[in-house]
Formats: C-alpha cells, structure tokens, sequence
C-alpha cells in the first residue's frame, strides 16, 4: 500500500507540472491549450540536446548537470510558450472559441513534427541519469532520482503558488482572470501578463519534460501527446483555473494509476483513468475545487 501512494504521488507530482501551465493559461484568457504537451516534449529534447554539451564542461557529476540543464530547459520552453501565443493566440484572441481551439490543435501537429525533422522519428536515449541505492520509507523502496525529483517538483510549486498569491504580478494575473476589459481601463498591461504567464506554464512542462527524460532513460517526439490529455485530465478534476485544485488533480490521477496498474495490470491504466474521469464528472462537474460559474446573458 505505502509503494502504491509513494509511486502515485510520484508520478502525479509530474502530472501537476504540466497541467498547472494548462490551469494558469485557461484562467487567464479560457483557452484550451493543447499544444502544452507538447512544450513538455520540447523541455525533454532541449535538456536531451544541452545535457551532451554540458555533462563534460560543469563538474560535480549528474546532479549539477541535471539541475544546469533543467534551468536552461524551463528558459528554452519558456520562451517558445511565449512565441507560441504571440503568434498562433494573440491574433485570435477575440476570434470564436472553436477559431482558437483548431489553432491549438495545429500547433500541437507543427511542434511534434518539427522536432521529429530536426531529431528524427526513434526514441532517443537520454545521455544522464542519477545513481544511488534505494531507501525504505514507511515501508516503500523510494530512490534517490524519485526524492530528488519529488523536491524539485514540489518546490517548483511551491514558488509558483507564492508568485500568483503573493506578488504583484500574480495579482495582475489573478484580476485579468476575473474582468480583463477592467483591467485594461485600470492600465494593466493586459498582453505583457497574458505572455509572462505562458512563459511560466511553459516553463514548468519543460521541466517536467527534462524529468521525465532524466528518470524513464527515453524521449520521442509524440511522448507529449499522452501527457497532455493526463494534465488535462488532472486540471479538470481538481478544477480547471485553480492552481490548488490542479495540484490535487494531479495527485488524485496518479494514484488511481498506481492503483488500477496493480489491480488490473498497466494495459488498463489509461482506461480506468480516462473511465474515472468520465464519472467523476457525471457527479460533479465544476472539478474537486472548481466553482460553479453563471454567465451573464
């Protein structure tokens, strides 16, 4: 039992990463990114193609390497979430919804099939991993590249939770999720925050993607396909827009993986995951922390 929670809470700490960019994004301007995954599977190629370069000019092992890539990485996917809204959203912002969504779609098939030219159609092998001996933790073998990955997950959230809480630019952020026209007769700079909170999503895939490579040992250019419907999943749970309720999702789905893969092996993880969802939703449709919403007509 205490393996089962460990390894889900592992894995949903991934999951958390990636779908809190989808939360914060679709908060903000009510847009479904799609594409999201896929920064998630670019942070895994840029940190596969920075780590070569870097594992023999920065001393000190895999770890320093690691962490060096991981910043490099969160900076690389950031800027592309930031290109990507500048050039696919932004021109459609005030354009119907399903305008913005098959734009979403396109960009998720540009950015898969880019990297698959410049890196080719086989899974690469990522170049760095961390060694060390497991440890036993209330009755769960926990390894050293699962604690210091949990760290690096948690602490990532901890600080985005202080920057839209406790910040100016969160409160920027958390005004434009509430009245955007408001905000611009108020003189925020609508556009700067709206790119600055791509940037920060897009950032946390990234790193999540350089994780992910770092701890499975294996990257291909569709391995963000699959992510993004589980952070979409994870987002929808807890509440699409709640930074809190998305972390909770997050952590919710990975443990229903972990059990259903023992229950009833892994071929029926997706399905019990996507099965749940559909159900949950049926109950309660506003997500675990969502709040039920009345538009004015």
């Amino acid at each position: 039992m205490a393996q089962l929670i460990w390894n889900g809470l592992f894995v949903g700490s991934f999951y958390a990463l990636v779908a809190l960019g989808y939360s914060m994004v679709y908060g903000i301007i009510k847009l479904l990114n799609f594409a999201h995954g896929d920064l998630y599977m670019l942070g895994a190629f840029s940190g596969y193609a920075m780590v070569g370069a870097l594992a023999a000019a920065v001393p000190g092992g895999s770890l320093i390497t690691l962490l060096v890539v991981l910043a490099l990485a969160m900076l690389t996917t950031g800027l592309s979430g930031v290109m990507l809204e500048r050039v696919a959203y932004r021109p459609l912002r005030g354009a119907p919804r399903l305008s913005l969504l098959i734009t979403a779609v396109g960009a998720s098939f540009a950015l898969e099939y880019g990297v698959r030219i410049v890196a080719g159609p086989n899974p690469q092998v990522y170049p760095v991993r961390l060694d060390g001996a497991s440890v036993s933790l209330l009755g769960a073998e926990v390894t050293v590249q699962q604690i210091v990955f949990m760290a690096v997950a948690v602490g990532l959230m901890i600080a985005l939770n202080a920057l839209v809480m406790h910040s100016r630019q969160g409160r920027a952020m958390r005004a434009i999720a509430l009245d955007p026209k408001a905000c611009l007769m108020m003189g925020v700079n609508v556009d700067a925050v709206i790119s600055r909170t791509f940037f920060i999503g897009s950032a946390l895939a990234g790193a999540a993607g350089v994780m992910s490579g770092a701890y499975y040992g294996k990257i291909d250019f569709l391995m963000g396909f699959i992510i993004g419907l589980k952070a979409f999943t994870a987002a929808v749970i807890g509440g699409i827009g709640n930074m809190k309720g998305t972390m909770l999702g997050a952590l919710v789905l990975g443990l229903l993986e972990s059990f259903s893969t023992d229950w009833f092996g892994g071929q029926w993880r997706d399905v019990f995951a996507f099965g749940f969802l559909i159900l949950f939703l049926t109950v309660r449709p506003t997500g675990l922390l969502g709040d039920r919403v009345t538009e004015r007509v």
